[in-house]
């Protein structure tokens, strides 16, 4: 696809062309994702713990999200840009949570992502889909409520609990979502779900059967040290990598290898020399004149 990836793009690529997300934090990691093809780049919540080294999602500020989408905004020329709503930016009351997703559009965001698909959570989405902004939903495994789930646990394994998230699916399609991500779910029920909608799904540790899927880019790239999910594939070790180089630069410093002659600047003649810090006496020594005081 050429030019800027829309969020109608992102509806029409339902079963004929598989869409490929990557969350992205920063400047760098937003160019380098979106040159290597990426749809859409999500500026994920999950930014807790692979950036700013929480011990979980439910720390990111509205504050965070918005100080990271304004760079990744900058780094991406074609792909969408959707900016996770964290923890407590839509839970309190369906004003407060239109300006928050608002303050994201603001930002330079594309669409704002949420998670839940309750009924609670239909309306504050309706809400802000009046408010002209667009929005990805997100079921299965919503990692904000990991407390309430007990942990991070497969959702929809029994037929009531894959009964709800069909359910949830098709009331956010009908709410106006134009994208859903899938996270945790068994593969049959997605591929269900997938099936039943009419708006693309975005796979998780969700299948093949989804219209898309997505990973965090420390994860593909082997940057994050932490617990590595099932679901993740790591296509670099960048880590490893990274830390080789710089041991190796610490290494040239400290043995004084590091600048050699052709990464050092010259030019300066030793008569400037002379001419900055004074004039030699017969020893060969140099005599320093220091400014007289006013």
């Amino acid at each position: 696809m050429k030019g800027r990836v829309t969020v109608p793009a992102i509806r029409a690529m339902k079963s004929h062309q598989r869409i490929g997300m990557l969350t992205a934090y920063d400047y760098p990691s937003a160019k380098i994702a979106d040159a290597a093809g990426a749809d859409v780049l999500l500026v994920g919540d999950s930014l807790g713990m692979v950036v700013l080294g929480y011990p979980d999602t439910l720390s990111v500020t509205v504050e965070d999200i918005l100080h990271h989408t304004r760079a990744v905004v900058r780094g991406a020329q074609r792909a969408l840009v959707v900016a996770d709503m964290p923890y407590l930016s839509y839970h309190v009351s369906i004003e407060e949570s239109v300006r928050n997703a608002g303050r994201m559009i603001q930002a330079g965001a594309h669409a704002v992502k949420v998670e839940g698909g309750k009924a609670s959570r239909i309306k504050t989405i309706s809400a802000m889909l009046d408010a002209e902004i667009p929005v990805m939903g997100h079921i299965g495994l919503t990692p904000q409520s990991v407390n309430a789930f007990g942990g991070f646990k497969l959702q929809g394994k029994e037929a009531d609990d894959a009964r709800r998230l069909i359910d949830e699916a098709l009331a956010l399609e009908q709410a106006g979502c134009f994208s859903l991500v899938l996270e945790c779910v068994p593969a049959e029920l997605a591929a269900f779900i997938t099936e039943r909608l009419t708006i693309p799904t975005i796979g998780i540790g969700a299948g093949v059967k989804c219209d898309g899927q997505v990973l965090v880019y420390h994860d593909v790239l082997g940057l994050y040290d932490g617990h590595t999910p099932k679901f993740v594939r790591k296509y670099a070790h960048a880590a490893a990598d990274l830390q080789n180089a710089l041991t190796q630069f610490l290494g040239d410093v400290r043995e004084g290898s590091f600048p050699n002659d052709a990464e050092s600047f010259h030019g300066t003649s030793e008569e400037e020399l002379k001419r900055l810090y004074g004039q030699p006496e017969e020893s060969g020594a140099i005599v320093v004149e220091m400014p007289k005081a006013q």
